[in-house]
């Protein structure tokens, strides 16, 4: 029997939603409103909790050929370079929580998707079409189908979000990111190409990591902004791009060099959606930044909606009742988002941390130690892990 679903957006949540469902069993339509995929931004940290599920899928081989296993995550300070943290990576991610921890460029990793989706028979694929509400008859005029389900994955804007009675609202978090690339040469002796590396400072933050497709770096510099700056989204201008780097005064000659020298900078005030409701009692639920879009301090934007789509095809299966799977979906998921949400704003405390917090931090770092470090990711990385 067909269990159709319509899936509202094709980005990485869902890609991934639509070829979790198909393998248990749904016909699958995905609308986007674009006429054709372009991910928007550079790097993407696919973390243990993320890969092992992107390797359910069977797209190891491909992810293989487009990401880099670093062997570390560095913390570092960012005005002497003093190293104050190392939670190692690699084999011992592998060994650890029995996945990858992998970099990639978030375009590669939506190709791969993409290309799964359109090998796989119960999916189809509409692009150019957008759906502002998320009726019967819309859909059915488009696909030839009535959904039993309907996936808001339309990301931080969502359109669907306005169909869901109490529903988040979006908000400015604070802070500014502004994501560049560097090539290889132009950081030699500065960055490790085996690392993922978060330099820290007050009030601002620089994480960079090796991508394999532009031959060099991802970096992303994190600062602290004004509500105003939330309304401007696209390419740097001259003054505000004078913003960031005034954020990095004081920091090391060389990472203000690099700040000053990448390639095409864009600036992304920091957005996330408040609490509320992520499904309306029917057939319509929203995942990943639709629904609960959080900073990236944690990063694990991407990460969170490829678990809930997993997790909402998991419910769906088992559950023929529509409303109540859904329900019991939000229920579900809801204590992990807040505990990754938590975690988040505890590393953006500790990256921006200065005066006495900061040297408290620096030593309770250097007390810790790498494996308890990493013992304190088993929650958020070993997630979903059968070898338990």
């Amino acid at each position: 029997m067909s269990r159709p679903v319509a899936i509202i957006g094709a980005g990485i949540g869902g890609l991934t939603a639509a070829l979790c469902l198909a393998r248990r069993g749904f016909d699958v339509d995905i609308i986007e409103r674009a006429t054709a995929l372009t991910e928007v931004g550079a790097g993407l940290q696919v973390s243990p909790n993320a890969s092992r599920i992107l390797v359910e899928l069977g797209l190891l081989t491909g992810l293989q050929s487009h990401w880099i296993e670093p062997e570390r995550i560095g913390l570092v300070d960012g005005q002497s370079l003093r190293p104050l943290a190392d939670v190692p990576a690699g084999s011992f991610a592998r060994r650890r929580w029995h996945a990858p921890y992998a970099v990639m460029h978030r375009a590669s990793l939506q190709k791969i998707l993409l290309s799964a989706v359109e090998a796989e028979p119960r999916c189809r694929l509409h692009l150019g079409q957008e759906i502002g509400a998320p009726d019967d008859d819309t859909i059915e005029k488009l696909t030839g189908r009535v959904p039993d389900v309907v996936i808001g994955a339309d990301g931080i804007w969502s359109r669907l979000r306005n169909s869901v009675r109490g529903a988040g609202r979006v908000r400015f978090s604070g802070n500014i990111a502004w994501r560049m690339t560097v090539e290889r040469r132009a950081a030699a002796g500065l960055l490790n190409p085996d690392q993922v590396t978060a330099f820290v400072g007050s009030r601002a933050h620089l994480v960079a990591y090796p991508l394999r497709e532009v031959d060099g770096y991802n970096l992303v510099a994190i600062i602290e902004g004004k509500e105003t700056d939330a309304a401007w989204v696209g390419k740097e201008s001259d003054e505000r791009h004078r913003d960031c780097l005034n954020a990095f005064a004081g920091w090391n000659a060389r990472i203000r060099g690099l700040l000053e020298t990448a390639a095409s900078p864009t600036y992304w005030p920091l957005c996330t959606v408040d609490d509320g409701a992520w499904q309306d009692g029917g057939k319509l639920v929203l995942i990943g930044d639709a629904a609960h879009a959080m900073t990236p301090f944690a990063a694990q934007g991407a990460a969170m909606a490829i678990e809930d789509a997993f997790e909402l095809a998991n419910v769906l299966s088992d559950d023929v009742n529509v409303p109540q799977a859904l329900k019991k979906f939000e229920a579900a998921r809801r204590p992990r988002i807040a505990r990754v949400r938590r975690r988040a704003a505890f590393n953006h405390f500790a990256y921006h941390a200065r005066g006495p917090l900061r040297f408290g931090r620096d030593l309770v770092l250097k007390l810790k130690g790498a494996e308890a470090l990493a013992a304190d990711l088993d929650w958020l990385y070993g997630y979903g892990d059968k070898h338990d």
